[in-house]
C-alpha cells in the first residue's frame, strides 16, 4: 500500500508566502480544507473520536489526491499549530519515518504555537507566539519563502478566518452528509464572495481552489 500523505493531519491549512515576496508585492494566505458537502471539518481522520468522525477513510482521494497533500507539506516552511494539536502531533510524530520524506520534513520544520499556557514546549524547533494572531502571522510572513501549514483547532482556523488572513481557499470535498459537527464557518460569519480558480476531480473527491473575487 502506497504512502497516503496527510490521512492523520484532519485539519490542514496553509499560508502561503509567494516567491515573487520579495518584489515588494502583499502576500496571500491559502488554507487546504478536507471538508464534507454540508461543511463539516470536524475530526475526518477519526482521532478525535467525534460523533461520525473518521470519515475521509470512507473514500479514495486517488493519486492526485495523495500528491496534492504531499506536494503541500513538502513545499511548505512552517508549521503554526493551536496547543491542543500541538501537543498531539509532539506525542506522535517524532521516530516517524517514511520512505517519501514526508515524517522527516514533517518533524524537522519550524512550529509556531498559539497559546498562552504553553511554556515548555518538548518538540525540536517549536517557539510559542501567543495570540496576536495578525501581527505574528504577518512577522512570519515576513521571513521566509514557502508556505506555513495550520493544522488542527477549528477556533484557530475561524480567528484565522475572522482576520481576514486567508487570501485562498483549497478545499478537498468529500460527497458526504454529516448532518452535525463543527464547520470551517460559522452561523453569521460576514459574507465572504470568492472566485473559482480551479476545479478538478481525484478518485471520489473533489478539489477546489477559490480565492477572493
Amino acid at each position: 500500500m502506497g504512502f497516503r500523505a496527510g490521512r492523520g493531519l484532519e485539519l490542514v491549512h496553509l499560508l502561503r508566502r509567494p516567491r515573487w515576496q520579495q518584489l515588494g508585492r502583499s502576500t496571500s494566505a491559502c488554507r487546504s480544507q478536507f471538508i464534507t458537502l454540508d461543511g463539516v471539518v470536524e475530526d475526518p481522520g477519526g482521532s478525535e473520536n467525534a460523533p461520525g468522525g473518521g470519515w475521509a477513510f470512507k473514500f479514495d482521494r486517488g493519486p492526485d489526491g495523495d500528491k496534492f497533500k504531499l506536494d503541500e507539506v513538502m513545499a511548505s516552511d512552517a508549521l503554526l499549530l493551536g496547543r491542543k494539536t500541538y501537543e498531539g502531533f509532539a506525542a506522535a510524530w517524532p521516530g516517524r519515518t517514511d520512505d517519501v520524506g514526508f515524517a522527516d520534513k514533517f518533524n524537522s520544520m519550524p512550529k509556531y504555537v498559539v497559546s498562552t499556557t504553553l511554556t515548555s514546549p518538548e518538540w525540536n524547533n517549536t517557539t510559542v507566539i501567543g495570540t496576536d494572531l495578525a501581527k505574528q502571522i504577518a512577522a512570519l510572513k515576513e521571513g521566509g519563502d514557502g508556505d506555513i501549514l495550520v493544522n488542527g483547532s477549528v477556533r484557530l482556523v475561524r480567528a484565522l478566518l475572522h482576520d481576514d488572513l486567508v487570501d485562498e481557499l483549497r478545499l478537498m470535498v468529500f460527497p458526504i452528509v454529516l448532518g452535525g459537527g463543527k464547520k470551517m464557518f460559522e452561523e453569521g460569519v460576514p459574507p465572504k464572495p470568492l472566485k473559482l480558480v480551479e476545479a478538478k476531480q481525484s478518485a471520489d473527491v473533489a478539489i477546489l481552489t477559490l480565492q477572493r473575487a
